[in-house]
């Protein structure tokens, strides 16, 4: 099913006068022309038992703006209780209704190299940099909203870690819409050269003024020879938000990915991750929770496609299903052949909280080598008898009981997230939708 741009108010024309106003180089204007025509004609992505043709995908306002502040302080609470405790600023990028309105990297990172700023002042000082890397570990062609994203991107961040160069200090980025009917098209790309090291960490938040909004994310993720990238990322959009998010990962020769990923929001998701272990030794470990609350629709993929010899990942989904909510949970796990010695493995486990919610696991194997370990589980049920009555004997009552239960069910990415403000967030986020 393909769907028309028609509602749009951008057409070639206005996307090159859009462009040119934005003093973009020639060929980020090629790619913005060549993902419109791409949106015209590509459907939109078929997930396995989600209908999302009627999700509003394309009705926003694309140029919505806010200008930048001094200090934190200006900004809403909801953005400063992120940055964790102290009056020291951390290594912080803080973009509002699209725009890059605060931004802060140590001078010592920036003496060893490390590029740290918006997309679209990457897209003017670092052209050539950044062209080598955007949209090369996913492609726009991949169906309508990837199409979108490279057309209509008004957002992102771009995040440059030079060779043998090792951040210590995490590296945070925090988007926040508040702007009514406003559409967040963001695209963030991390590098991490060989031998390097990173942690970096997102944050997606909206304010209910925002209505009706749509958030159209990609996420390009690559990590060189011998390189370490720790990825977190709390979403948490409210339930009028119609949310498209695909994060992918390339990981070259004894290259490592943590993804850590906190999937909070309210409203319509559709989420896609793809770590791609490519060069020999190459690892991902993916850890990811979430929440279905209200009469929510959510779908998420997992996809670890292992390419060189010995590589190695795991992969472990913890979700709750509550109210009339429903998500569907795949796990694809592909061994190329000649993927010698590769193991991966994967668990998903949804706990049902309500006869109305509905929660589906789907574990897949798919091997094309022999020599491999490979592995997979998934469960879907209630809150274990056991754990309830021994709690609930000690005094504590059912419903708190439960509670307590869950939340230690989904503690894992929590205690991985490396930034005190965002591991609250996240605490309270599933105090919240559990509660």
């Amino acid at each position: 099913m393909s769907m028309q741009l028609k509602n749009l108010p951008f057409d070639a024309e206005a996307i090159t006068n859009f462009t040119k106003n934005r003093n973009e180089p020639k060929w980020f204007s090629e790619i913005r022309l060549k993902g419109l025509g791409l949106a015209e004609e590509l459907p939109l992505p078929t997930p396995e038992k989600t209908r999302i043709a009627d999700w509003n995908f394309t009705k926003f306002n694309v140029q919505t703006e806010s200008g930048a502040v001094d200090q934190l302080s200006d900004l809403p609470e909801e953005i400063s209780n992120l940055m964790g405790k102290g009056d020291q600023v951390g290594n912080v990028l803080i973009h509002v209704n699209n725009s890059a309105v605060f931004d802060h990297l140590s001078q010592n990172l920036k003496d060893q190299g490390v590029i740290y700023t918006d997309l679209a002042t990457a897209v003017r000082e670092h052209s050539d940099l950044l062209a080598n890397y955007y949209f090369k570990t996913t492609s726009i062609d991949k169906h309508q909203l990837t199409a979108l994203n490279a057309a209509l991107v008004n957002g992102g961040t771009f995040l440059y870690v030079p060779k043998n160069v090792v951040v210590s200090e995490p590296i945070q980025a925090v988007y926040y819409q508040d702007a009514p009917e406003a559409g967040l098209i963001a695209h963030t790309l991390v590098v991490a050269e060989e031998s390097s090291s990173v942690t970096f960490v997102e944050s997606y938040l909206s304010d209910a003024a925002a209505g009706k909004s749509v958030a159209n994310i990609v996420n390009e993720v690559v990590v060189g020879a011998n390189a370490q990238v720790n990825y977190g990322a709390v979403d948490e959009f409210s339930d009028q938000f119609v949310t498209y998010v695909s994060r992918q990962a390339n990981v070259a020769k004894d290259g490592r990915i943590q993804w850590a990923l906190g999937q909070m929001n309210d409203g319509n998701t559709l989420s896609e991750n793809a770590t791609n272990l490519e060069g020999d030794g190459a690892e991902a470990d993916i850890k990811a929770v979430s929440i279905g609350s209200g009469s929510q629709r959510q779908n998420f993929d997992n996809y670890v496609r292992h390419v060189g010899k010995a590589t190695k990942s795991q992969l472990l989904v913890r979700a709750a299903q509550k109210d009339a909510s429903n998500s569907i949970f795949n796990a694809r796990t592909k061994i190329e052949h000649g993927a010698s010695g590769a193991d991966g493995e994967q668990t998903q486990r949804v706990l049902m909280l309500s006869d109305q919610a509905r929660g589906d696991a789907n574990p897949i194997l798919l091997i094309d080598e022999y020599d491999v370990i490979a592995g997979h589980a998934a469960s879907v049920g209630r809150v274990d008898p056991d754990q309830l009555y021994y709690l609930m004997s000690r005094g504590i009552k059912q419903e708190t009981a439960e509670k307590l239960i869950v939340e230690g069910f989904l503690a894992p990415v929590v205690d991985l997230l490396p930034v005190e403000g965002v591991q609250k967030q996240l605490t309270k986020l599933i105090e919240r939708k559990v509660g």
